[in-house]
């Protein structure tokens, strides 16, 4: 396994010769007695040696960071501090400790990571926590462009941002570095668990995103809506649903979200994902109040919107709009929109439904099309609707048979037969 590949346990696996560096003075005979005391020590023996004398230990830390360049070294000392605060991540308080009120504290970190391939204005003298994070911002923006590591580069990056995006000055600087565009090719379906991981942190970073205008903004420009239903409409990893779902929730009231929401058939993956058996309860609440949120949304949509949601969604019935001679006047160039796609989606109803009454609204509507359209006819004949209604035409429903050949009356005849026809 490569080095860059270990885990912190691994790292700590190791033999450092502390007496080493103290012979040639690169620590001190204090370091090395503090060393000996902490290295190779259970966690409840090193939490209390933390607690009696924690900024001396820290002190030592940095000082290694500082005055030793051996990888190995650096690697084991940055484990023991990712070991400590993991374990309580209070003691970051060690680091601003008043023994270290004339030192930068983040400079021996901020060293080790610029000098693995971060941008050259980053190298600069680092002072206040808000030039720290804006610094930081700019490497992990670089490192998700141009990994530094194959494999692992990406991961760190999206791992760091995932907590580092909890801070408003951090989400600024990341929307200011475009780093928004960075996210979206990576939500998309994962299988292998190191892939999941990466998923659930990027969608995490979204959904911390969600909560900031400015990239909320971003967000409404780019894929990532798409994306982020075909994750949750795929993935059976439940923490993925949850922050996706959270996302969606969040983003449902802003701009056209809710629209596009529907648009891409999130009610019914909804209806879907709750009839799963989820053991978190959070996300069973966060689906109940997603679904009514959706099902507010389509209730204020346009006439023509809500027209455009029943056929997406295969629902078709006699409502009134269908017949209704206002509507296919007022919204008639509606129908070329997105190449199409209402226009489309019957014709696949045609082919694919087995509800009698959807085939005859979808007959009926198609037939509403090519009258109240200047180029109806032309367009309906390119989408061969012709041969479907023929074959409907034989349909043992009398409804469907009915308004297959309408469709094919006003095909052959146009526009200017329409009212005789329908009478």
């Amino acid at each position: 396994m490569a080095q860059a590949e270990l885990t912190t346990e691994q790292v700590l696996k190791r033999d450092i010769p502390w007496e080493t560096y103290m012979t040639t003075r690169l620590i001190s005979g204090t370091d090395l007695q503090l060393l000996r005391r902490y290295d190779n020590r259970s966690e409840t023996y090193r939490a209390q040696l933390l607690d009696d004398d924690g900024p001396a230990y820290v002190r030592v830390f940095v000082n290694i960071l500082r005055d030793i360049f051996k990888e190995e070294t650096v690697e084991y000392v940055l484990a023991l501090i990712d070991e400590m605060l993991t374990a309580n991540p209070k003691r970051a308080r060690l680091f601003h400790d008043r023994s270290f009120a004339n030192e930068d504290p983040y400079e021996p970190f901020l060293n080790g990571v610029y000098s693995n391939g971060a941008a050259s204005n980053s190298k600069s003298k680092l002072t206040g926590i808000d030039d720290v994070l804006k610094g930081l911002v700019e490497w992990l923006c670089a490192q998700l462009k141009k990994p530094s590591h194959p494999s692992r580069g990406i991961l760190v990056a999206i791992n760091c941002l995932a907590t580092l995006l909890k801070e408003p000055l951090v989400r600024s600087s990341f929307v200011h570095a475009d780093g928004v565009k960075l996210l979206i090719p990576l939500i998309s379906p994962a299988s292998t668990q190191q892939s999941i991981q990466l998923l659930y942190e990027t969608c995490l970073c979204v959904w911390l995103l969600s909560y900031y205008e400015p990239a909320i903004e971003y967000l409404a420009t780019s894929r990532s809506l798409p994306r982020l239903v075909d994750v949750v409409k795929t993935s059976t990893k439940e923490k993925v649903v949850r922050v996706v779902v959270l996302t969606f929730k969040n983003l449902l009231s802003k701009g056209n979200f809710g629209a596009q929401m529907v648009d891409l058939g999130l009610p019914q993956i909804v209806q879907s994902l709750k009839t799963q058996a989820w053991s978190d309860e959070d996300l069973l609440e966060a689906l109940n109040q997603l679904e009514d949120g959706l099902r507010d949304n389509i209730k204020k949509l346009s006439s023509f919107d809500k027209y455009k949601q029943e056929v997406l969604l295969g629902n078709l019935d006699w409502s009134p709009m269908h017949k209704d001679p206002v509507f296919w006047r007022d919204n008639i160039n509606h129908f070329e929109e997105s190449d199409l796609q209402i226009l489309r989606v019957l014709i696949t109803i045609l082919d694919t439904s087995s509800d009698p009454r959807a085939l005859a609204v979808a007959c009926f509507d198609l037939s509403q099309f090519i009258q109240y359209h200047p180029a109806g006819r032309v367009i309906a004949t390119d989408l061969k609707a012709k041969e479907r209604m023929m074959k409907l035409m034989n349909h043992e429903n009398a409804e469907v048979t009915k308004n297959a050949l309408l469709c094919v009356q006003r095909l052959f005849l146009g526009a200017k037969y329409a009212s005789f026809l329908q009478s």
